[in-house]
């Protein structure tokens, strides 16, 4: 972007200040906020941050400063919060990309499709909970009417909550989101977005962005918006689901084969890339549920509704909602990522599996198109189908003994994910519940 339009994007929006962004480990925003005439420092030098003040940099207070320099190309204003504007920024270290940094994590898988003239586009459907705080603090919808038993697609549950669904559209449209759909989940009180695919650094960038957005215009209503997991044991989770394929350098995408037998319209690339999203799934899923409350939502079981809409079933199939992998024609649906995700690891580890798959021609098997949720696990085991990891401490495992994910996504980044991670367990492990108090404090 040339240095006057800039000039005029920021004169035409009345734009005060600059929100140099990037994401710390778990894919939460981190800004500085920077005067809109200092924007061109931002992007030649950076925005200097302590890196040892974020999680997952793996810096010390002794040591150089974590330089977030701006990418002009995803310069936008932000609609709730009138005179800014917001541009993602990829870290730099002593004038090298920080392979510490999500983003530069990514752009160093991406550069491998690149070089092949290929292209990732994804499209990711965000859900959340809208809550209110109760006086012991806890948790209840917004809309104290929504307590159908199967509430999805209501019109009175989505109409009720229209204040706060509107104002978050009207912002996304307005920094060209091309939302086309709207509607109330499966759980009392959740909702999903969805909004046109984009290549998989746009997906990632916009998904931080609309968490920014949900979260601020819900503060400022004063309610809460939750990409929590899995906020309730008895109601389905909070899923972001990643529809996957790749173009070549043309616009054609790659992935589709109307001639496919299995009429699913996918070409043998597809196929290969499946594969190798099976084949490396149980280590991806340390990246796509990345916390100790994301197991509760891949359970195997179901939910008050009827079914938890989550995969815990490695396998794909044609439109099948309970596989891993659904086929919903020409492309790829990968349903175990959550809402609580970090995009921009979960792309990278999306394409080094993907591409793994490619490179050797793996084969996916068959495809799976029955019900498994109304399966045993004898009967899953029958039938050679694996099980995802049931523990955040499981999924840290099979990431640390998949040396293809250390070798590609880069040990740095790895390492210090199962460092935080192992201690977040452990933390977890240590903690004694409500749950347990209740349970065993009288009963021995």
């Amino acid at each position: 972007m040339q240095k006057h339009v800039v000039e005029d994007f920021l004169e035409k929006n009345k734009i005060k200040y600059v929100l140099a962004q990037f994401v710390d480990i778990h894919g939460v925003a981190k800004t500085k906020s920077v005067p809109a005439k200092n924007i061109f420092d931002v992007v030649e030098k950076g925005a200097g941050f302590a890196g040892f003040a974020v999680s997952g940099l793996a810096m010390e207070p002794h040591g150089p400063d974590f330089l977030a320099r701006g990418d002009l190309s995803t310069l936008s204003i932000v609609p709730w919060q009138p005179g800014y504007a917001r541009m993602a920024c990829d870290g730099y270290v002593n004038d090298e990309l920080h392979p510490y940094c999500s983003r530069a994590v990514l752009k160093k898988q991406l550069s491998k499709l690149e070089e092949k003239g290929w292209t990732l586009n994804t499209g990711l459907e965000p859900e959340f909970y809208l809550f209110n705080k109760g006086e012991k603090g806890e948790l209840i919808p917004v809309d104290k009417s929504d307590t159908l038993d199967k509430p999805c697609y209501d019109y009175k549950g989505l109409s009720r909550s229209r204040e706060f669904l509107e104002r978050l559209v009207e912002s996304l449209q307005a920094v060209d989101f091309d939302v086309y759909q709207i509607d109330h989940e499966d759980a009392n009180g959740q909702f999903e977005i969805n909004y046109t695919y984009g290549d998989a650094l746009e997906s990632a960038d916009r998904f931080t962005f609309v968490r920014m957005a949900a979260g601020e215009i819900a503060n400022d209503m004063d309610i809460i918006c939750s990409f929590m997991p899995k906020p309730a044991q008895d109601k389905t989770g909070n899923g972001m689901h990643f529809h996957l394929s790749i173009t070549d350098e043309s616009g054609k995408n790659l992935f589709n084969d109307d001639s496919d037998k299995h009429n699913m319209g996918l070409s043998k690339m597809a196929y290969h890339f499946t594969a190798g999203i099976l084949a490396h799934a149980k280590a991806i899923c340390a990246f796509a549920a990345p916390t100790v409350n994301s197991y509760k939502r891949l359970v195997v079981g179901g939910s008050d509704s009827g079914a938890t809409w989550a995969p815990a079933y490695e396998c794909y199939g044609d439109n099948n909602r309970s596989a891993l992998v659904r086929i919903p024609y020409g492309r790829l649906e990968f349903r175990l990522p959550d809402s609580g995700c970090n995009p921009y690891l979960v792309h990278a580890a999306l394409i080094a599996a993907g591409l793994d798959g490619i490179d050797r021609k793996l084969d996916p098997g068959e495809p799976t198109n029955i019900n498994l949720y109304d399966l045993s696990l004898a009967e899953i085991a029958e039938r050679n189908i694996s099980i995802l990891p049931q523990t955040l401490n499981d999924a840290l495992d099979e990431l640390e003994k998949n040396t293809h994910f250390i070798d590609l996504m880069g040990q740095e980044i790895v390492s210090e994910f199962l460092k935080i991670k192992r201690a977040e367990w452990l933390e977890y492990s240590r903690h004694v519940s409500t749950w347990e108090v209740a349970k065993y404090a009288e009963f021995f």
